[in-house]
């Protein structure tokens, strides 16, 4: 009596740990009948247990049995035949008629007597797994999408050389430097350049070195480890090692210290980093691009560039136009980015008055494509018709006097960009307000960077934002 009460209170704890599991469990008698079926096999299935029970398997009506179509005749069947098990990645038929991808693996049971009593089956369901597979192809295909080629607009010749430029840099692993003003649309260069090369699935890291102070930015790059510094509580993984099996894309790379160009030139050099804090030497398999607005020979020539790095990064140099020498295509990018807000805002605008073109057309656009960009949205705040109008347009773009009475106050040439490295309080506080507190759009005026701008923000007790 004991031992009836042991063998049941095995069985439970079996019958319970077989429903506890993911994955379908089925058994069959010598007969072909099943036996036993898990809550697992009813998910997966649509049948009860109730259903299932004395049943042959072809209820499940799979797609592959050892290749063949399921027997009638348990004997028949090749997982008795052959006495041995078979995995097999294939479909069965759900209770409401749809396919399910399942792994199916199945292995005879014997007693001690070498004697086949039953078939156990396992069911692995794959649609989660597939669901997340379709989800990370279509992530993939929509990532290679957006940084497609065809995303930087142009149809001119200069633009047509920059393709053409693009193409050769992704067919090869050399270091590229991409030069051209702010907003031409140096990092889509970049992301081009990487999405259509053979580290295509590799990570692409972006790091603006203009944004962060030496020892930050030291960090950012290279990573630290625990104790580093105060505050380094842990350890913590830099860019460049993101970066491994990818690319990282270096904006503003004009802008790095003396410290800081040293332990790059190493990486171009070698491939290989310390984290801050660390004396382990760590590879990485890395493509650098780089990035800027500056002229990197002048500034060699003034000693403030290393010309051993400079030499190293311009290794394949790729130059992006200003809009103001490829004003041909001003066309197709207001069309661009009318068709790119519509979607966006439900509008369905179409396009540009004569007159509002000409002022486009007229306009030298010192902030290249992204101010087209940002003049084609604040167009569509304002714009309540079909057309966008002069009344739609910005205020510097309607208004050259606007424009000269700015750059007066700036003491440049009107129509380009301002080249002036000393500002006053008062100026700062006029192109804040004049740029809605933008102190990236600020310091492109002044030709400083955004680091720059926050300084003398801080020297002359400048908020972040706009006191109201």
């Amino acid at each position: 009596m004991q031992e009836q009460t042991h063998q049941f209170w095995n069985l439970q704890i079996a019958n319970q740990i077989f429903d506890s599991m993911a994955d379908g469990v089925f058994t069959m008698d010598n007969q072909g009948r099943i036996s036993f079926w898990n809550k697992s096999m009813e998910r997966i299935s649509g049948y009860t247990a109730k259903e299932a029970l004395g049943q042959s398997c072809q209820l499940l009506q799979c797609s592959r049995c050892f290749g063949k179509m399921c027997p009638s005749d348990i004997n028949k069947c090749k997982i008795i035949e052959r006495g041995g098990a078979e995995t097999k990645e294939c479909f069965l038929r759900h209770k409401e008629g749809h396919d399910v991808a399942i792994i199916k693996n199945a292995s005879v049971v014997q007693d001690e007597n070498k004697n086949i009593i039953g078939v156990v089956e396992t069911i692995t369901d794959l649609s989660e797994l597939n669901k997340a597979r379709q989800k990370a192809m279509d992530a993939e295909i929509r990532l290679k999408e957006i940084h497609r080629l065809d995303n930087i607009i142009g149809k001119s010749r200069a633009m047509r050389q920059v393709f053409d430029a693009i193409r050769a840099a992704a067919a090869s692993e050399a270091t590229v430097l991409v030069k051209g003003e702010s907003g031409t649309g140096k990092e889509l260069v970049a992301s081009a350049i990487h999405y259509n090369s053979e580290r295509s699935k590799g990570p692409f890291i972006t790091v603006n070195c203009s944004a962060l102070s030496e020892s930050l930015l030291e960090s950012e790059l290279f990573g630290h480890v625990k104790g580093a510094y105060t505050g380094a509580v842990r350890d913590r993984i830099g860019r460049f090692e993101e970066a491994d099996g990818g690319s990282i894309f270096l904006d503003e790379i004009g802008e790095l210290s003396p410290l800081i160009q040293v332990k790059l030139l190493r990486v171009l050099q070698e491939r290989e980093i310390e984290r801050v804090g660390d004396s382990r030497v760590r590879k990485v398999d890395i493509r650098i691009i780089a990035a800027t607005h500056q002229d990197l020979l002048d500034l060699v020539h003034k000693g403030h560039y290393r010309q051993d790095l400079y030499y190293r990064l311009k290794v394949f140099p790729v130059f992006m136009p200003p809009l103001r020498e490829r004003k041909e295509d001003i066309h197709v990018l207001t069309s661009h980015f009318i068709s790119t807000m519509n979607k966006k805002t439900g509008k369905t605008i179409q396009g540009l008055t004569q007159e509002a073109m000409r002022m486009f057309m007229d306009y030298p656009w010192p902030g290249n494509v992204r101010e087209l960009e940002n003049a084609i949205e604040h167009a569509f705040v304002l714009c309540n018709q079909d057309q966008i109008g002069p009344p739609d347009v910005p205020i510097e773009i309607r208004q050259p006097d606007y424009l000269e009475v700015c750059y007066q106050q700036l003491n440049v040439p009107a129509g380009t960009p301002v080249k002036r490295k000393k500002i006053s309080k008062d100026v700062l506080l006029e192109l804040l307000d004049q740029c809605e507190w933008n102190k990236a759009e600020v310091a492109r005026r002044v030709g400083l960077s955004r680091t720059s701008i926050w300084q003398y923000m801080k020297k002359w007790g400048i908020p972040l934002s706009k006191e109201r």
